[in-house]
């Protein structure tokens, strides 16, 4: 099978991890953009979708795709297995669009598992019903099924991506979306000489649909993955993946405009090219306040805009590397490599060894802490963030690890029991039609509108020796119900009830405005969203 990303010629867009060191926590501000089923509102929704199209259609072009999911041979690491894939590629296709423009996706599920997609990083206002969080807003696509989706994007531009929202579907099942800005307006920085797909991923040996089921019978963590990868290969550093390794050809002199993903399922990942800097100008499908850096730490899910110059000695060839990023004690981690090669030119113009980048420790808190925190967003007449002066609502979440017991036998957690998760102590239990539809049509019994807007119980959250009977939760399918365009204090608090978690959060829907992050104890009461003091990123 032909890969989609396998070279690029340039010349002429879970499982917790858990630390036991002191936690930290975020305050973010957003304004939240407001709340189908198994049982399909066709009237209704068919005409929402109407009048959504036609209204779209008069302010930015509208794209036509066609997905369809099914089952693939590919091999990799000296074996062949069945994957999941959309229209046989993998990593998947790329949505092109500009700046106010929509797409439309017919979408048919040929695989054997349910699916749904979403589309990471779009905020959808007022469509949530293409949001594709299965449970949540829509009920899984089963197989044989179709659906369409309309993506609208309105304040995005940069690199973002989509992927399968069931299970573990998304490590195979996802591809990039690239937002250009509007026709007659540029990037606020040079335009690039060329752009440079990167997506960075996992591969497995084993079936990886199989792997969340098996930890849920086990009680124990997933299994780890035997690579890593960039754009679908894991690169000559593993057995029977030299032929395949992502190869960059670049033109002395110019620059590149690099779009990455991190489609990684389990960890944080370093990344760095030999010898070249690499500029920071936009994550999320919105633009930062550029920073020269010789690696990027990136998150799962997260995407990243960055600018490279190809400015060494052309008689060489530099590896791109990639590896976790791990602050976790005790817990298991892939501490593989995995590589892509940027060279000046034909392959066979070199004979020498690619050199290697110096990626920063697999534990180093530093690192990634002294990159994040040099993140901004660009702020500018043709870039301007709307920040509220008020808050509307004050949320407290504290986000735990937990045990709780296995059905009949020990599991492979600790004390013999299983891992779950918590956030204010509640451990989200799926439901048989999604949220959104019984919102929607009032329909009972699926959910509560009775989330904890703080925790239920306070306690030392960092503290060491915490209580037994906070390992624990509680479960429900719990929502919090906020008023449409209100201001929102979300303060995110890690806790030590079992081993602090270092795992991102993702907010669908929703505009985030500052993210300072700290203990809670330093942070004040008061402080000013629009200070340089605090970091200030969309999503």
């Amino acid at each position: 099978m032909a890969d989609n990303y396998n070279s690029m010629e340039i010349a002429g867009h879970s499982k917790s991890k858990h630390s036991f060191k002191k936690n930290r926590n975020t305050s973010v501000k957003m304004m939240k953009m407001g709340v189908k089923s198994c049982p399909k509102p066709a009237g209704i929704l068919a005409v929402l979708f109407t009048l959504a199209v036609l209204v779209q259609s008069a302010y930015g072009r509208i794209h036509h795709h066609r997905f369809v999911v099914k089952s693939s041979s590919y091999t990799r690491l000296c074996s062949t297995k069945k994957i999941l894939t959309v229209n046989r590629k993998f990593p998947g296709p790329t949505l092109k669009a500009s700046r106010g423009d929509s797409l439309i996706i017919q979408f048919l599920n040929k695989a054997e598992y349910n699916i749904t997609l979403h589309w990471h990083g779009v905020r959808q206002p007022r469509n949530p019903w293409s949001d594709g969080a299965e449970y949540v807003n829509q009920c899984p696509i089963r197989p044989g099924g179709k659906v369409t989706y309309k993506v609208q994007l309105t304040t995005e531009e940069g690199t973002m991506w989509w992927h399968a929202h069931s299970g573990w579907a998304r490590a195979t099942v996802h591809g990039m979306i690239i937002v250009y800005p509007k026709p007659g307006t540029g990037y606020p920085f040079p335009k690039p000489y060329a752009e440079v797909p990167i997506i960075l991923g996992e591969w497995w040996k084993k079936n990886v649909m199989d792997i969340p089921g098996n930890a849920n019978k086990t009680g124990g963590e997933p299994i780890l993955s035997d690579a890593y990868t960039i754009n679908g290969q894991p690169g000559d550093l593993y057995p029977c993946s030299k032929q395949g390794t992502f190869r960059m050809n670049v033109k002395h002199g110019e620059s590149y405009l690099l779009r990455i993903v991190s489609a990684v399922m389990d960890e944080n990942v370093f990344l760095s090219i030999a010898q070249h800097k690499l500029t920071l100008v936009g994550t999320d499908g919105f633009y930062t306040r550029p920073f020269q850096t010789d690696y990027i730490m990136i998150t799962p899910g997260q995407s990243m805009d960055v600018l490279l110059e190809a400015d060494q000695p052309s008689s060489r060839s530099y590896y791109m590397a990639a590896r976790a990023y791990s602050s976790a004690f005790g817990a298991g981690f892939d501490k593989s490599t995995t590589t892509g090669i940027l060279q000046y030119g034909r392959a066979s113009d070199h004979s020498s060894s690619p050199v290697f980048p110096r990626l920063p420790p697999y534990n180093s808190t530093q690192a990634s802490t002294q990159f994040s925190r040099r993140l901004r967003s660009l702020v500018s007449r043709e870039h301007p963030i709307d920040v509220p002066l008020k808050v509307d609502t004050h949320l407290f979440f504290t986000v735990s690890v937990n045990l709780i017991n296995c059905r009949g036998s020990s599991c492979k957690g600790p004390f013999g029991k299983r891992f779950s998760a918590s956030l204010n102590n509640i451990s989200f239990v799926q439901p048989s039609v999604d949220i959104l539809q019984a919102y929607y049509h009032h329909i009972r019994g699926v959910f509560k509108g009775n989330f904890p807007r703080k925790p239920p119980v306070k306690f030392d959250y960092t503290g060491k020796n915490l209580p037994d009977n906070l390992l624990t939760p509680d479960f429900g399918t719990r929502a919090l119900v906020l008023e449409y365009n209100a201001s929102v204090e979300l303060i995110l608090q890690g806790t030590n009830v079992l081993a602090s978690d270092n795992h991102p959060i993702h907010l669908h829907g929703g505009l985030v405005i500052a993210l300072p992050f700290g203990e809670a104890s330093k942070l004040g009461n008061e402080y000013n969203y629009s200070s340089e003091k605090w970091g200030h990123s969309s999503n």
